[in-house]
């Protein structure tokens, strides 16, 4: 059974505009279906096979959003605060209804997150079955060494019912910066993991998840759609 969609809702969900906004693109004959102008609203579209086109641009048809953002400190991995800016309020000129963060980051770390409106492939990535990684970039207050390596890997009592599961500790070469790869999301458990060694994090970024890093391309407070190929990857992963 084929399923349909109203033309100015198709515009809605390929480009982030407004109904308003969609139902003028029609009026001024900006919208072509298959090669022909087409100025009705209510016009049915099959998104899996029509060609839409807005001012010569064609538009792609996704059933999902998938963004990287590049959180900054100081902004809530939320979709509302009261209090604090949360990551939807960097999200412009993107339809922003139903998307929500993939997890979270604390308050004052950085990096990598995904925003999605999937919430079955949401759900995947963070089911603790999944094992899936999560990599990050610390600066510690004291350098880490090799027995801090092998107590990673060990896996550490950090106060739940039973220790974390084995994590790769990577000594970079300015003293007192290490990335960390686990495949767990207990909370401030890196924070956590350090401080049962006797240390403490001073800064905090995550750079890479599900194999996917963060576009150096993105500042703090960016983001963009994810690749074809990183979808892809997620999926494979789900």
């Amino acid at each position: 059974m084929k399923t349909l969609m109203r033309l100015d809702k198709f515009l809605c969900v390929c480009t982030g505009c407004t109904r308003s906004q969609s139902r003028l693109y029609l009026k001024k004959g900006c919208v072509e279906v298959n090669g022909q102008t087409e100025k009705k609203q209510d016009f049915k579209v099959d998104p899996g096979k029509d060609a839409v086109s807005l001012e010569g641009r064609i538009l792609t048809y996704q059933e999902h959003e998938y963004l990287m953002f590049h959180k900054p400190a100081g902004c809530v991995t939320a979709v509302t605060d009261r209090e604090h800016r949360t990551v939807m309020d960097y999200v412009e000129g993107k339809n922003r209804k139903g998307l929500f963060p993939v997890g979270r980051l604390d308050l004052d770390t950085e990096g990598l997150l995904f925003l999605t409106d999937d919430g079955e492939m949401a759900h995947r990535l963070l089911a603790p079955g999944r094992h899936v990684e999560k990599t990050y970039f610390a600066i510690l207050e004291h350098p880490a060494c090799q027995e801090d390596v092998q107590a990673f890997l060990a896996g550490l009592e950090i106060g739940e019912k039973r220790p974390t599961l084995p994590a790769r500790l990577c000594l970079l070469e300015v003293p007192g910066q290490v990335t960390i790869t686990v495949v767990e999301g207990k909370y401030h458990q890196i924070k956590r993991m350090f401080q049962a060694r006797g240390n403490r994090v001073v800064y905090l970024k995550r750079i890479a998840m599900a194999g996917i890093p963060l576009d150096p391309e993105l500042g703090k407070g960016e983001w963009r759609d994810l690749t074809e190929e990183e979808i892809e990857r997620l999926r494979s992963l789900c």
